[in-house]
């Protein structure tokens, strides 16, 4: 286990965008008991998916919104990090691309992290350790995927597009955050595209046509194993989140909210109930937003806390698990926290941008 903790940063906003297309699960042909049995063991009846707008076209626009409303000059961000399984390109990163369409400075540090359901937790840690010595004020981390939910199997009804956009300042009277991580990749095979990558392809004359159509229709819906995944989940989160809290002396159950990654509502009521948190404490987003990978947890506070936390000092531990397998949970702490109200995209909106 890796503890881990940095003062001086606090988060000051967190914004959301998601496509305005709305993927109900009772209008993909599936007969009533399907579509009960996958609401009832899911939690899922809805989701966000556009094939239109990718993940830094979601990005961008909860970045400005979230910069607008806590009135941030763009030259004033020093750090953009991007948490993304489905950039626009594989080269090159995304976080260069939203550097130059959010028209940050020539000096913003930009850096991407190929991470699923524990990376908003993981990029807050790589983004406030860029800000605890105050070199640095400002940083955006950016977390979210789209174009996942259009792939083959019923593994796409799972997944929602979404982007989130989560706001970091140096502050020399934080607490800041406690942190503790881990990994077991001897599960690897979890969840996983296993076409995703080169491990697979094969470059010779017979196949090359294959190669190349793959990039031209890629399938960015993960193959899963579900047992393992349920085994590893309810097992891992719970040790991570007691790790934490044994570690720096917390008491979980004194925080205001426990959030977790929204992997499906069997796991999460699993984990709830082996920690004994009432489920008012513990919010839930999937209903209506799926999976949403790296961007559930603060998907989770926009859409489910606002109202509830902005104006009072909230006490959080947030936990994400899955891909990896990788773990992470964080405590840490708020006040007069800005969240902004959802913005919901267009696919035309970027109709006008051309790319490569």
């Amino acid at each position: 286990m890796a503890f881990l903790e940095i003062k001086n940063v606090r988060i000051t906003g967190l914004a959301t965008a998601v496509p305005k297309n709305v993927i109900s699960i009772d209008n993909k042909g599936y007969d009533e008991e399907y579509i009960e049995r996958f609401i009832d063991q899911t939690g899922i009846a809805e989701r966000r998916g556009s094939n239109e707008l990718t993940s830094s076209d979601l990005l961008v626009m909860a970045a400005e919104r979230l910069m607008e409303d806590l009135h941030w000059e763009k030259e004033s961000i020093d750090a953009i990090l991007c948490v993304t399984n489905t950039p626009d390109y594989t080269l090159p990163i995304n976080a260069c691309i939203l550097q130059d369409r959010l028209g940050l400075n020539r000096e913003c540090y930009a850096q991407d992290i190929s991470l699923g359901c524990s990376g908003w937790v993981c990029g807050l840690n790589v983004l406030s350790a860029l800000l605890r010595d105050g070199k640095n004020k400002r940083g955006l981390l950016l977390t979210g995927d789209s174009k996942n939910t259009w792939g083959p199997g019923n593994n796409a009804l799972l997944f929602g597009s979404a982007g989130c956009a989560t706001a970091l300042e140096y502050d020399p009277n934080s607490d800041g955050f406690k942190f503790e991580f881990g990994t077991d990749g001897s599960g690897y095979d979890a969840i996983i595209m296993p076409k995703s990558g080169m491990r697979n392809m094969k470059l010779d004359e017979n196949s090359y046509k294959e190669f190349i159509d793959s990039f031209k229709e890629p399938n960015t819906v993960p193959d899963l194993k579900p047992i393992d995944i349920f085994s590893f989940s309810i097992s891992h989160a719970p040790k991570s989140i007691n790790a934490l809290c044994e570690h720096f002396g917390l008491d979980y159950k004194a925080c205001d909210y426990l959030v977790l990654h929204q992997a499906n509502k069997k796991i999460n009521q699993h984990i709830q109930k082996k920690m004994k948190m009432e489920p008012e404490r513990t919010p839930s987003s999937l209903r209506h937003f799926g999976n949403t990978m790296a961007a559930s947890i603060p998907i989770t506070i926009t859409t489910e806390l606002k109202g509830k936390v902005e104006n009072k000092k909230t006490n959080f531990i947030c936990c994400g698990f899955g891909v990896g397998l990788s773990w992470g949970s964080v405590a840490f702490s708020t006040e007069n926290l800005v969240i902004s109200d959802m913005i919901e995209v267009d696919d035309n909106q970027f109709e006008n941008l051309k790319w490569v």
